[in-house]
């Protein structure tokens, strides 16, 4: 959705060694956003995604407005059962449709082999992957690791809305599975 950071350039190097022509697409689709959340402030910088993206080595931005997505009278959209109702589903009604949506949008007009997506991003993950497989879409998704600061926060676009004292207490999550992969690693 754009505010590009270290972790889409991860997905864009990943891509730039897997695939001969890299297309990043950089678009905050207002349809995964429900009432009350942060689309008018999503944060969005499209010259500084242009420079990662080219210094990450992608050959093409796709950039579309909303209404080329979305044109009057849109009313079609993609429901991915079972995988979208619980978790984030729950919380965001509504949201994983956005998701599935625009990705099958995109899919569609860029036509690519393969498509990265961060596995930070869990459970949109595996939404599009049944999407994917339900729908018969002739592409295959790469889920590419987290990539997380020095402090274990993984990387995220909104992680600019955070004061420093959020972000240190953002941490104990990423602290508590390090803790419990030691422990697992160690009988």
């Amino acid at each position: 959705m754009g505010s590009l950071h270290e972790g889409h350039a991860q997905l864009i190097r990943r891509a730039r060694a897997e695939c001969g022509v890299v297309a990043v697409s950089v678009f905050v689709n207002p349809t995964q956003f429900g009432p009350g959340e942060d689309l008018s402030r999503y944060p969005r910088d499209l010259e500084r995604d242009l420079r990662l993206a080219g210094d990450a080595g992608a050959d093409v931005l796709f950039h579309p407005e909303a209404e080329a997505m979305y044109p009057p009278g849109h009313a079609t959209t993609v429901q991915v059962g079972g995988v979208s109702g619980p978790l984030e589903g729950e919380s965001r009604p509504g949201h994983f449709d956005g998701v599935a949506t625009v990705v099958l949008k995109l899919l569609n007009l860029v036509g690519p082999q393969r498509a990265y997506f961060g596995e930070k991003d869990w459970q949109q993950l595996a939404v599009v992957r049944r999407m994917v497989r339900d729908l018969s879409v002739p592409v295959e998704i790469v889920g590419v690791p987290t990539v997380r600061g020095a402090s274990g926060l993984a990387l995220s676009s909104r992680n600019s809305y955070l004061t420093p004292q959020q972000r240190e207490r953002a941490t104990v999550l990423s602290r508590a599975l390090r803790a419990v992969q030691s422990a697992a690693a160690s009988g």
